[in-house]
């Protein structure tokens, strides 16, 4: 395929680093709620990269666009959308915090409003986004972080990420999770984060306090959940969805920037690994059939 061209308002970027995520697999196979992509099909949404000298992370339409997605070498990006990385940011790492970074800073933060204090509890936390919000939530202030994820492996990734207690999640009996939560907390929780809905979700809502929130931005678990009326009505809770696609280019880009922020300061990271951009193919595979110990991050 021939290198892209910039049209107006556009920059090409030399990319140095593109995560291969979630989204990307549902983009590839059209069932993202983006649609089916246009052909020829360059994958990846997102990735850190040089533009005219500086560094910079930025993100695509999702492959929507006939070759514009990251996992290349050069891609067309809208300069508007580019976000300035200090110099001394490393790409891999802050690729493979990326968008999944921005959003458990920004469900905590901007829809779930954690104040200092506050208990809470992040589901499926040995993933990505769930290893962010525990650090993220310690960061802000949180008096306890409580965790929950399936494998031993998950498990064992969301302890390293700082939580002060890990629940397992391998059952779907709502009211032994709900049990194993309550223990771990101690209290009443203020705030949930759930990238998971079903079981845990339910469990997990049950250990809210009055006036608690829980914000949901994934289903891996379950589409549905069987959250019951009584514990909604009983203690006045609030459930919240969010996506990133919901965030103004303003506010993605001040969420990148403190996510960047963090993890130079050494107070957030992610589980990672590097490989070759030659080697893509058999690295998505991997990323699919969740073979890998973290994000696996492309470099060319």
């Amino acid at each position: 395929m021939a290198p892209p061209a910039a049209s107006e308002g556009q920059v090409l970027v030399d990319v140095l680093a593109a995560p291969i995520t979630p989204l990307d697999l549902l983009c590839a196979t059209g069932t993202s709620y983006f649609g089916k992509p246009a052909t020829p099909y360059v994958p990846g949404v997102q990735g850190v990269g040089r533009a005219g000298g500086r560094l910079v992370w930025f993100p695509t339409t999702a492959g929507m666009a006939p070759g514009d997605g990251s996992m290349a070498e050069v891609v067309a990006v809208a300069e508007p959308d580019l976000v300035v990385l200090p110099n001394g940011a490393d790409p891999v790492e802050i690729a493979a915090l990326g968008l999944s970074a921005v959003a458990a800073h920004m469900a905590l933060t901007w829809r779930g409003e954690l104040t200092a204090g506050e208990l809470v509890i992040v589901l499926g936390a040995g993933g990505v986004v769930g290893q962010a919000a525990v650090q993220l939530a310690r960061t802000a202030g949180a008096s306890r972080v409580i965790a929950g994820a399936r494998s031993t492996a998950a498990r064992v990734r969301a302890e390293e990420a700082g939580a002060h207690a890990v629940v397992a999640l391998d059952t779907d009996d709502v009211d032994e999770l709900a049990r194993r939560f309550a223990d771990a907390a101690g209290g009443p929780v203020d705030l949930v984060l759930d990238p998971l809905y079903g079981a845990p979700a339910a469990a997990a809502a049950r250990a809210l306090g009055p006036n608690g929130r829980l914000v949901n931005l994934g289903g891996s678990a379950a589409e549905t959940s069987p959250i019951d009326s009584a514990t909604l009505r009983g203690r006045s809770l609030r459930l919240l969805g969010y996506t990133n696609n919901a965030l103004t280019r303003e506010q993605r880009a001040a969420a990148v920037t403190a996510i960047t922020e963090l993890a130079l300061r050494g107070d957030l990271t992610a589980t990672h690994e590097v490989a070759p951009l030659e080697d893509a193919g058999a690295a998505w595979q991997r990323q699919a059939a969740g073979q890998t110990s973290g994000r696996i991050v492309l470099r060319p």
